[in-house]
């Protein structure tokens, strides 16, 4: 049922969800952007329409701008958008969160943006920080497009190869051996969990 449900969702409407949704998370707005790319990659590798690299291609754009504009807000509003992001949303612009990404900033720079793609405050922060720390933009934008790029593409190969691989392997496989995989899984997290909180 949801199979064919899926078939129905037009792929043009999955690439600009998953370049919409990124690039609002990109200038400043905690959605969940991460998540609707790994939707979108999943969705690839079940329906025909829906190309990998497309949606590749959407996240990359969504990214660069998004994170363009939110190093634009940055620049014209500097602080004050932290304050108001704050009021706003708490959870992710505490004065302690954004005290960290700004030690992040200003200890690696550039390398900061590049590598803050792929964590969720970073990649939310990313483009305001770097404005109001003065960060020139041919600087910010050529980090921005390279991270932009490697994590979109990145996450969609990643997820596209291996949602086609599970697909291959859970169809030779019994029901019966589906759930003993789910149960180990489980088990193990379980185990996990409760070595770290002894710890």
């Amino acid at each position: 049922m949801l199979t064919e449900w899926l078939h129905t969702v037009p792929p043009l409407l999955v690439y600009v969800v998953v370049g919409l949704v990124v690039g609002v998370e990109s200038m400043g707005i905690p959605l969940p952007g991460e998540v609707v790319l790994v939707a979108a990659a999943l969705m690839a590798s079940h329906h025909d329409g829906v190309s990998p690299l497309w949606v590749g291609v959407a996240a990359s754009a969504g990214a660069i701008i998004g994170d363009s504009i939110g190093y634009a807000l940055g620049k014209r509003f500097g602080p004050r958008i932290f304050g108001w992001a704050g009021e706003r949303f708490p959870r992710h612009f505490s004065e302690d969160k954004v005290g960290r990404a700004r030690a992040v900033f200003e200890k690696y720079g550039a390398w900061a943006v590049f590598f803050g793609r792929f964590v969720a405050l970073l990649r939310i922060l990313s483009g305001p920080l770097a404005a109001t720390m003065g960060m020139h933009y041919g600087k910010f934008l050529l980090a921005n497009a390279a991270g932009g790029i490697a994590w979109a593409g990145g996450t969609t190969a990643a997820v596209y190869f291996v949602g086609e691989a599970a697909e291959r392997y859970l169809a030779e496989f019994s029901w019966i051996a589906l759930v003993v995989v789910l149960v180990a899984v489980v088990a193990f997290s379980v185990r996990g969990r409760l070595r770290r909180s002894r710890r």
